[in-house]
C-alpha cells in the first residue's frame, strides 16, 4: 500500500496543477534547450552525460551548489536517486555513504580521481563529515559496479568530487557567514589564467560550537546531564588546481586538497557483559577495569574528540599525439590522513595514519569520433601505521584494463571494458562492464542499461588488526541495471525511470562467533528502483522530483541497517530578476533499520527509526557586480529525526552570509 502510495505522489507532484499554468503562461516561449553536463568518471574521460553509454550518472553542478548554500558535500548529497547518506551528530561527525543499499564500503569517493576513503578505517569506507564544498566545480555520482576502472571499493559505485580550473581573466572572492549553533565561516578563492598558466586556490576556516551529538531531544534515553554538553567543529580547508600548458598538444597540471578539522564527540554506552542491556549515546561513560563494569559519568571531563589531518595530491603529463588521435597521460598521486582520538578523560585513544600511493598511465586511440579505445595501468599502495597498537603494515596492488567505446550509426553508443588486479596479499580478479544505450531519433527517446562485477580487496584493519584475518580473499559483486528516458513537451520535461539489481558474495564482516573478520556465508542483495522528473516551465525555473525503492537483503533475509525503503525528493529553484535565485529542497525519507545493538535506557531493542520529512530553503541576491547577499534555513519545519540511533540532528536553523567579488 506504500509503495503504491509514493508512486501515485509521484506522479500528482510531476503533473502539479500550478506548474501546468506556469506553462500555459509562457506558451509562446521558446522551448527549453537540453543541457549536457560534462561526465568524467563514468568512463574516465570527459564527455557528455549523452555519450556515457548505459552508464547511470548524476552530476551536481557549481550551481546546484552554489544554490543550495550549505557547508559540506554531505548536505548537497541528499536526495540523489539511489544514494543515502547517514550522519552520527551535526557538522564534522562520522558520515557514511551508502549507493543502491550496499554498505558504504562498497562505495568509492575520490577527489579529481584520487581516493578518499581512508586505509586507515576498519572497512576502508570514506567519510564525508570534513568534506566542505570548497573550489568544487562539480560533483559526479555514477551508480553500478565501476571496478573495471576504478578497481577496489568500486563495487557500488563511484563519488567523485572535481574541483574548479582557473579560466579567463584572474577574479577575487572574499566572504563570511554566520548562524545557528555559534557558527561562522570565513573564506576565500581566487582563479583565472594567464598566458599559458591556470590556477585555482582557495581557502575557508569554519567553526561552530554545535550541539550535544547523544540527542537532547529523544526521550527514549538516558538524560539528567548525560546530553547536555554541546559537540563542536573546527574545520579548516585549502585546496588547490594548476596547470601549464606548454603547447596545445603537451600540459602539466597538479592538485592539492589539505583540511584539518577538531570534532567533538560523545561515548555510546553498551551496557555490561553479558546482558548489554542499553545501546545508545550519552555523553560520558567511564569504565572500571576492576570489576568491568561501565558507567553513565554526566559530570566527567567530557574530552572526547577526534583530530583530522588530510592531505590529497595529484600530478599528471597531459599529451596529445598524431593531430589529438592519440591521448596519454601520466600520473601520480596519492592522500596522507592523520586521525588522532581523545577519549572523554582527554588521553590519546588511538593514533592512526593512514596513506595512499598511485602511479599509472592512461592513453586513448579516438578513430574518428566513431571508436574511443582507451588503455590503461597502476601501481597503488595503501599503508596503515597505527601508533596505539603497534599496527604498521602496507599491501599493492597492480591494475591493467582495457575499454571501449563505439558509436553506431545516429543512436546507438555501447561501452565495454575489462579489467586485470593483482593483489598482493588476496590474490588477482578480472572484472567486467558493459554498458550499452540506444537512442530513437524521432522520439528522442533512450533505453540504455549496464551489466558488471566487481571486487573489494580486505581492509589492513580486517587483515591486520587484533580482529583481523589474514586468510580473507576479496568480495565479489555483479550488478545490472536498465531505464528508459524520455524528454517531452519540447524538452520542458525529462521523465527517466532506473531498475537496478545487485548480489554481494564472500562479503567481509565482523564474526561474532570468532570475533574477527571473517567471509560469511551467502550472498547479500540490493534491488530497486530510481525515478525522476524535471521540469522546465520556463527558462527562470525548474522543478526536478526524484524517487528511490530499495529493497535490501543480507544472507539472512533482514534488511540492511540504514537504508530507506523509499526515499522522496524535491527540488525546486527559481532566478528572478537576474540577480537573485530561491531554492526549495525537500526529502522525505522512509522507515530505516537500526544497528543490533541499538536499544533505549530501559532495555528495549530499538527495531526502526520513524521516517521524517526535512525542508531547506536557501536564497541568493546579488546587490552589486561586487556584493552578494545569501541566507538559508534547515529544517524549516523543525522536525525531530535521527539518521543513526540516539544521535541528534539539527533543529531549525538559520544562516546568513555576504560574498565580495573583485
Amino acid at each position: 500500500m506504500k509503495k503504491t502510495f509514493l508512486l501515485i505522489l509521484f506522479v500528482a507532484i510531476s503533473g502539479f496543477p500550478g506548474l501546468t499554468q506556469a506553462q500555459e503562461k509562457q506558451k509562446e516561449a521558446p522551448s527549453v534547450p537540453t543541457m549536457q553536463e560534462v561526465v568524467v568518471t563514468a568512463t574516465r574521460s570527459e564527455r557528455t552525460v549523452d555519450k556515457i553509454g548505459g552508464n547511470t550518472a548524476t552530476v551536481i553542478t557549481s550551481e546546484d551548489i552554489e544554490a543550495k548554500k550549505q557547508m559540506t558535500v554531505e548536505e548537497v548529497l541528499k536526495g540523489i536517486p539511489g544514494l543515502d547518506v547517514a550522519a552520527n551528530g551535526g557538522l564534522g561527525s562520522q558520515t557514511s555513504v551508502f549507493i543502491r543499499g550496499a554498505d558504504s564500503k562498497n562505495t568509492l569517493v575520490l577527489v579529481d580521481g584520487v581516493m578518499f576513503n581512508d586505509p586507515s578505517s576498519p572497512t576502508r569506507s570514506a567519510d564525508l563529515g570534513n568534506l566542505t564544498v570548497d573550489n568544487i566545480e562539480r560533483i559526479e555520482v555514477v551508480r553500478g559496479p565501476m571496478s573495471v576502472l576504478y578497481g577496489s571499493n568500486a563495487t557500488a559505485g563511484v563519488v567523485n568530487i572535481i574541483t574548479k580550473k582557473g579560466r579567463g581573466r584572474p577574479t577575487v572572492h572574499v566572504g563570511a557567514e554566520g548562524g545557528s549553533f555559534n557558527t561562522w565561516k570565513v573564506y576565500g578563492d581566487t582563479a583565472g589564467a594567464y598566458k599559458k598558466f591556470n590556477f585555482s586556490v582557495s581557502g575557508s576556516r569554519t567553526e561552530t560550537g554545535g550541539f550535544s551529538i547523544a540527542d537532547d531531544d529523544n526521550r527514549r534515553i538516558l538524560h539528567d546531564g548525560n546530553t547536555s554538553e554541546k559537540d563542536g567543529w573546527k574545520n579548516t580547508t585549502v585546496t588547490g588546481k594548476f596547470g601549464v600548458d606548454i603547447t596545445p598538444d603537451f600540459d602539466i597540471n597538479g592538485t592539492v586538497r589539505y583540511l584539518d578539522s577538531e570534532t567533538k564527540l560523545d561515548d555510546y554506552f553498551s551496557g555490561n557483559f553479558p546482558d548489554f542491556n542499553a545501546g545508545y549515546a550519552v555523553d560520558q561513560v567511564d569504565f572500571d577495569p576492576a570489576t568491568f563494569l561501565s558507567t553513565p559519568n554526566p559530570n566527567g571531563t567530557k574530552k572526547q574528540q577526534v583530530d583530522n589531518q588530510q592531505l590529497i595530491y595529484k600530478a599528471d603529463i597531459h599529451n596529445f599525439f598524431f593531430e589529438r588521435i592519440v591521448e596519454s597521460t601520466l600520473y601520480f598521486q596519492g592522500s596522507n590522513l592523520e586521525r588522532d582520538g581523545l577519549d572523554a578523560d582527554g588521553a590519546a585513544s588511538f593514533d592512526l595514519d593512514g596513506k595512499t600511493q598511485e602511479f599509472g598511465w592512461q592513453g586513448s586511440f579516438n578513430h574518428k569520433d566513431i571508436n574511443l579505445l582507451y588503455l590503461g595501468a597502476s601501481y597503488f599502495k595503501e599503508f596503515l601505521d597505527s601508533n596505539a597498537s603497534s599496527l604498521d603494515k602496507d599491501q599493492n596492488i597492480t591494475s591493467f584494463w582495457v575499454q571501449d567505446q563505439l558509436f553506431i550509426g545516429d543512436g546507438f553508443d555501447i561501452i565495454g571494458g575489462i579489467r586485470y588486479d593483482d593483489h598482493e596479499r588476496a590474490g588477482s580478479a578480472t572484472t567486467f562492464r558493459i554498458a550499452p544505450a540506444y537512442t530513437f531519433q524521432q522520439t528522442e527517446t533512450t533505453i540504455k542499461g549496464s551489466y558488471g562485477t566487481g571486487f573489494r580487496a580486505p581492509s589492513l584493519f580486517e587483515l591486520f588488526s587484533d580482529y583481523g584475518n589474514e586468510n580473507l580473499k576479496e568480495e565479489k559483486s555483479k550488478g545490472w541495471d536498465v531505464g528508459i528516458e524520455q524528454p517531452v513537451f519540447e524538452n520542458k520535461v525529462r521523465l527517466g525511470v532506473t531498475y537496478f539489481d545487485m548480489q554481494f558474495e564472500d562479503r567481509i564482516d565482523f564474526d561474532m562467533s570468532t570475533y574477527a573478520y571473517n567471509q560469511l556465508p551467502g550472498g547479500t542483495k540490493t534491488k530497486g528502483l530510481e525515478a525522476f522528473v524535471r521540469f522546465t516551465p520556463i527558462s527562470d525555473l525548474t522543478f526536478l522530483l526524484n524517487y528511490t525503492y530499495t529493497d535490501t537483503e543480507d544472507p539472512e533475509g533482514k534488511p540492511l541497517v540504514r537504508r530507506p525503503e523509499n526515499k522522496v525528493s524535491l527540488n525546486a529553484r527559481y532566478r528572478f530578476l537576474e540577480k537573485g535565485t530561491v531554492n526549495l529542497d525537500v526529502y522525505w525519507v522512509d522507515e530505516r533499520k537500526t544497528i543490533s545493538s541499538a536499544k533505549d535506557v530501559n532495555g528495549n531493542r530499538v527495531e526502526e527509526l520513524d521516517a521524517y520529512t526535512l525542508v531547506n530553503v536557501s536564497a541568493h541576491y546579488d546587490l552589486f557586480e561586487w556584493m552578494q547577499v545569501y541566507g538559508r534555513i534547515d529544517n524549516l519545519f523543525d522536525e525531530f529525526y535521527e539518521e543513526a540511533w540516539s544521535f541528534a540532528t539539527p533543529g531549525i536553523s538559520a544562516f546568513g552570509g555576504v560574498k565580495f567579488s573583485f
